[in-house]
């Protein structure tokens, strides 16, 4: 019974891979909220009231690769931008000066940017770690195993790159020509050379519950130690513009099990699918962690909705702070995230 697994998680004792497996089965009203309600439990266990912040800096929108999910593929004719070190530089203190606890610098698979052993975008993390205060987390895509030890010492402080699937048959499918193993072993590499790793799946693209468990079971056993759920979102100029999206349930479901299964990991609840309107169902279901926070007016897009609810300013942090208190929560000092980070890095030493 889903009740005794919920009973099992709250207490601390673990989740199987069988027992992942019949959260993600779980439907229903009562037993939904019953699950969201434990996760959310758990995460305060864990975390208190504590909600960190995450400033989104999506720099360059070009892309080598032709994902059939991504608006950004390389094949889709689409105007595309590539800010300058000066741009981004001064895009990271304006988040900084806003209150955010991190900035994460991210593009597409630029080839400009991975050239010469990523020595530009090596360049740019040096540039933005001189300029800000807080954390940085970069995510360039997949790079070359050589490319770890000079970004930690240009001041990165997370490494992100999500697997999306850890099916290989559909990882073929949807991350079309790529090498399954390489982008594996992105978060391998990372925590090899001292910096935190971010895993992250999609929900919605052909998965199946069990490959959801299998995902959430192998973030885990990697050691990742921020793991995140995002629904996909069908884009223009696509194979899957005209799949039909699945519900919110199905996302904020994951992201319960995930905190059940791994509850001292950071979820992040991304406004980059529903924007502000998604922040509190993704918190009440165990997220502590708010991301593609992006300001108004400065010409950035977002990767799920490249434009929801950025230029309106809803996205920005002044609106998320009001919309967390509101619910009970606060955005945590950077003295206590630095602290978080420290733990972390200790586990993983």
């Amino acid at each position: 019974m889903y009740r005794d697994i919920l009973d099992k998680a709250s207490e601390g004792r673990g989740l199987s891979r069988d027992e992942i497996q019949e959260l993600l089965s779980i439907s229903g009203t009562k037993a939904l909220g019953e699950l969201w309600e434990t996760a959310y439990n758990v995460k305060k266990e864990q975390f208190g009231d504590k909600v960190f912040t995450y400033g989104f800096v999506y720099f360059s929108t070009f892309c080598k690769n032709n994902c059939s999910f991504c608006y950004y593929r390389r094949s889709n004719s689409i105007d595309r931008y590539r800010k300058t070190a000066d741009e981004i530089v001064s895009l990271s203190e304006s988040l900084q000066d806003s209150g955010v606890n991190l900035v994460d610098l991210t593009m597409g698979e630029d080839h400009k940017m991975h050239a010469d052993n990523c020595r530009e975008l090596v360049d740019l993390v040096r540039k933005v770690d001189s300029a800000v205060s807080i954390p940085i987390m970069l995510s360039p895509g997949a790079v070359d195993e050589s490319s770890f030890a000079p970004f930690r010492d240009a001041g990165a402080d997370w490494f992100a790159c999500y697997q999306e699937t850890h099916n290989r048959k559909l990882f073929a499918e949807r991350r079309i020509e790529q090498d399954y193993d390489r982008r594996f072993d992105q978060r391998t590499w990372a925590r090899k050379y001292g910096m935190l790793a971010e895993d992250g799946i999609m929900v919605g693209i052909g998965e199946t519950y069990a490959d959801v468990a299998d995902s959430i079971v192998q973030m885990g056993k990697q050691g990742c130690e921020q793991i995140r759920v995002m629904t996909f979102v069908p884009q223009e100029g696509t194979p899957m513009s005209s799949s039909v999206q699945k519900s919110r349930e199905d996302e904020l479901k994951v992201m319960a099990v995930m905190r059940l299964a791994h509850p001292d990991r950071l979820i992040p609840a991304s406004l980059d699918v529903e924007g502000i309107e998604g922040l509190i169902p993704r918190i009440r279901a165990g997220a502590n962690i708010v991301t593609s926070i992006v300001p108004p007016h400065m010409d950035l897009a977002g990767v799920a909705q490249k434009d929801l609810d950025i230029d309106s300013g809803r996205r920005f942090i002044d609106n998320v702070i009001e919309i967390l208190e509101a619910e009970g929560c606060r955005v945590g000092s950077n003295n206590e995230y630095g602290n978080l980070l420290n733990t972390l890095r200790g586990r993983s030493a």
